[in-house]
């Protein structure tokens, strides 16, 4: 989520775009650009972990965070959730509109990229998820629908009536900023939510730490303080690779 004045659309700030690795399937029979990362030691078949970009689309940093996970030793996909129907300004509103309705055809296009990461023969086929700022609304609903093992949603939208929409939803490690006017009450919502559904959870706010903590974001944003707060930033990954470690590595040996 972005502030609400001022702040510069997706399309005006992207300042480190990234080539794609290749195509994956997306909703109705189309396609979705997207980044494949492989562990880099050992022959598999390796857990996998499908990476949900922020709001400013598949940027060089959601590279850097997909190739951290397969550094971790989880074959790693990021899809470009803007390009399976066409890209484009409407295709960026309908697909932020989706973030804040929990409905839409972006929920599929994010499934088939989980079938698809589940299904090749170096993938255990068992999978988690992780999103930041939009990819954390998306991984959240993602993950109560779908069959995840664990998900790490970063400073993402939580639902307003969480119980009833994050029911069946896997173990969950999330991590927001005390400084983040714009998720204010989320993480006591999600905390709250996980809890009355028995699911297990580490729900942690870093107070010195606004949205967006664990990306360097593009320049015109710094104004709004957001970006990179590289000691909570290290923490949050601690507490995700030792999360997923359990649920995606460990439960499945």
């Amino acid at each position: 989520m972005l502030p609400r004045s001022g702040a510069p659309a997706p399309a005006e700030i992207i300042e480190d775009v990234a080539v794609p690795d290749l195509h994956i399937p997306a909703s109705a029979g189309s396609h979705q650009a997207a980044f494949l990362a492989v562990p880099p030691v050992g022959d598999g078949p390796f857990p996998g972990v499908v990476v949900l970009q922020d709001a400013f689309g598949l940027r060089g940093t959601l590279r850097e965070h997909t190739e951290r996970l397969a550094a971790a030793g989880y074959l790693s996909v990021a899809p470009a959730l803007y390009t399976a129907r066409g890209g484009g300004p409407r295709c960026i509103a309908s697909t932020m509109r989706s973030m804040t309705t929990g409905t839409g055809p972006v929920f599929d296009d994010i499934e088939a990229a989980r079938t698809w990461l589940a299904g090749r023969e170096d993938c255990t086929g068992r999978v988690g998820v992780i999103g930041f700022c939009q990819g954390g609304g998306f991984a959240l609903i993602s993950a109560a629908r779908h069959d995840y093992a664990a998900a790490a949603p970063n400073y993402g939208r939580v639902p307003e009536d969480a119980e009833r929409a994050l029911a069946g939803i896997c173990p969950v490690v999330a991590s927001f900023g005390g400084r983040d006017p714009s998720l204010r009450g989320h993480p006591e919502r999600l905390e709250a939510a996980l809890t009355a559904l028995g699911v297990e959870h580490d729900v942690h706010t870093y107070p010195d730490a606004n949205h967006s903590f664990l990306e360097p974001m593009p320049a015109p944003l710094a104004v709004f303080g957001l970006g990179l707060h590289r000691e909570s930033a290290e923490d949050a990954w601690g507490r995700i690779l030792r999360f997923f470690d359990t649920h995606l590595r460990q439960e499945a040996a």
